[in-house]
């Protein structure tokens, strides 16, 4: 079986890196040279007494900025849970540390430019959601792993995972190169992972729930829209629902990706942007390309898309129409499904007017599951890839409601639940359930728009609250600002981190020192001195001074 070493100590030097592996019966040290950034594994006993020792968790990678190289590690994990026997962990806290002594060899320009670098890399970092796995692959769902060969099993971690989920593939390049220094290279994946013990009727079994967040086509919400040429679709999320029993295991998949064509929502000051649609490109290329992967990886497809019927998403739904009509592919189908239209004035009851027209085909469909022996009792035959606009809000209500209806048949074939019972009544249950998947909406909308889920008071409760509306117009405040003014610098730390752009250590300029258009500069400060004035005015209201009393007495 792959591993990769779980503990380490990082020994410093002036000249070079020492990074042990702490592993019991582990005696190979990876070694970095600081100058000529070779890297060597050796033994413990090459490592000098009078290094600087600490202990680190695991190695993200390297990465090259204006000063030079920098390593990447984790500094501090948390556990969340076990799968399979394996420990999944939280990477929480990292260091980026340069392979230079000092930067007194750049210019006063370059110093300020790889200062920004290294504040982009760090935004990434502290985006919340990276998790590991030492000793099973992440990246990959049960069913995959289920149908691999034993050369497969015989790779290392780094080779055999999935590359659309490594964010870390890029800072890893060094690593892949040699495959001696394999077992010291983690894949870190980005999203949401949940473990949770859970009972019904007396009996315990584990509930968990993973996101995977696709490197490829990577960004924040208005600046990566659609698919780019490869046919990578933007925000495109792999979750998989998993539920282990008695020594069972089953599994149910879902997809959601940016509508797969060429269309834009750049950002210009107005609330809601008007989406593009692309004119001068040719859609059915990436579209084809786009389908034939995800026909390839997960089977037959159903599209879920939810997007407005009417107004600036109208062309857009009319366009995905139209093209999957094109293709001509029997093995995808689509539905389109008005949600704001069908929900509007709280009627959320009709959601299920959806999970009844597609469950026949969820019944087709099925879910991976394996028996206590190890007999594989059935197999996930195709998926409901869903969209919205973001695919973050309406897309994660109807995920769940699907992986609701999954789950109510794994449990009763398992012996969880009885036949005649619904995974609606069981109440601890559900209130596991709903905030699970609310969590992984608002980690999800996080890592692309920027701010917590929309809707997750439904998914939380099962109905809409004004609280909840409420909060759903924080969020779209807090949006409309980080959309305009600070997701700029988002995307280009996640290009950045994602090896999507390269730094190039010459004298040249970099893209940093291109002017900013003024007005891009100075109205995020207007925007705060007004609010900070309504603020103000509203705090003030209704108080009265002394000499406003008597100014009334004398007016009236």
């Amino acid at each position: 079986m792959a591993i990769a070493y779980e503990r380490f100590n990082l020994h410093t030097s002036p000249e070079k890196f020492y990074i042990e592996a702490c592993d019991d019966g582990a005696d190979a040290v990876l070694a970095i040279d600081r100058v000529s950034n070779e890297m060597t594994l050796t033994g413990k006993k090459d490592v000098p007494p009078s290094t600087n020792t600490r202990p680190i968790c695991g190695i993200m990678g390297t990465v090259r900025l204006v000063a030079g190289m920098y390593l990447i590690v984790i500094t501090k994990k948390r556990n969340v849970g076990s799968l399979l026997g394996h420990a999944v962990w939280k990477a929480v806290d990292f260091d980026v540390i340069s392979y230079k002594k000092t930067v007194l060899h750049l210019t006063e320009d370059q110093t300020q430019d790889n200062k920004t670098f290294l504040s982009m890399i760090n935004n990434v970092l502290t985006t919340d959601g990276f998790y590991f796995c030492t000793d099973y692959d992440l990246t990959h769902t049960l069913q995959r792993l289920a149908n691999v060969s034993h050369d497969f099993q015989e790779m290392s971690l780094l080779e055999r995972a999935d590359q659309r989920f490594v964010w870390n593939g890029s800072l890893l390049r060094e690593f892949l190169a040699q495959p001696e220094l394999h077992k010291f290279a983690i894949p870190v994946v980005h999203g949401f992972v949940m473990m949770k013990p859970c009972r019904i009727n007396g009996k315990i079994f584990e509930w968990i729930l993973i996101s995977r967040r696709s490197c490829f086509r990577a960004g924040v919400r208005y600046y990566v829209r659609g698919i780019d040429s490869e046919g990578h679709a933007a925000n495109f999320v792999e979750t998989e629902q998993i539920v282990l029993y008695n020594g069972g295991r089953a599994s149910f998949v879902q997809t959601r990706g940016s509508m797969p064509f060429f269309w834009s929502q750049r950002p210009n000051l107005k609330y809601k942007p008007k989406p593009l649609i692309s004119k001068n490109t040719n859609h059915m290329d990436g579209f084809q390309r786009h389908f034939d992967s995800q026909v390839l990886i997960y089977g037959k497809q159903t599209i879920l898309n939810l997007v407005n019927q009417k107004g600036s998403e109208k062309p857009l739904e009319q366009a995905f129409a139209k093209m999957v009509t094109g293709m001509e592919n029997g093995m995808i189908k689509y539905v389109a499904f008005d949600f704001h239209k069908e929900c509007s004035r709280m009627r959320w009851d009709r959601l299920n007017i959806l999970v009844d027209n597609v469950a026949e085909t969820q019944d087709e469909y099925s879910y991976f599951m394996v028996d206590t022996e190890g007999k594989v009792l059935s197999q996930q035959k195709g998926t409901f890839r869903s969209n919205c606009m973001d695919c973050l809000d309406r897309t994660n209500v109807i995920q769940s409601m699907l992986a609701r209806r999954s789950i109510q048949s794994q449990l009763q074939r398992m012996g969880v639940l009885h036949v005649a019972q619904r995974i609606e009544e069981q109440a601890d249950f559900e209130k596991i359930y709903k905030n699970a998947w609310a969590d992984n909406a608002n980690a999800c909308a996080k890592q692309y728009a920027g701010t917590g889920a929309l809707k997750t008071d439904f998914t939380r409760t099962g109905k809409r609250t004004q609280m909840g509306l409420v909060m759903d117009g924080v969020n779209s405040a807090i949006r409309y600002y980080k959309n305009n003014f600070s997701d700029g610098f988002r995307q280009d730390s996640i290009d950045l981190f994602l090896g999507n752009y390269a730094v190039d250590e010459t004298d040249g300029p970099t893209p940093l020192r291109i002017q900013k258009d003024w007005k891009f500069i100075t109205l995020p400060i207007i925007m705060v001195v007004a609010f900070s004035m309504c603020i103000i005015c509203l705090l003030m209201t209704g108080k009265k001074t002394p000499s406003d009393h008597h100014l009334s007495k004398r007016t009236f």
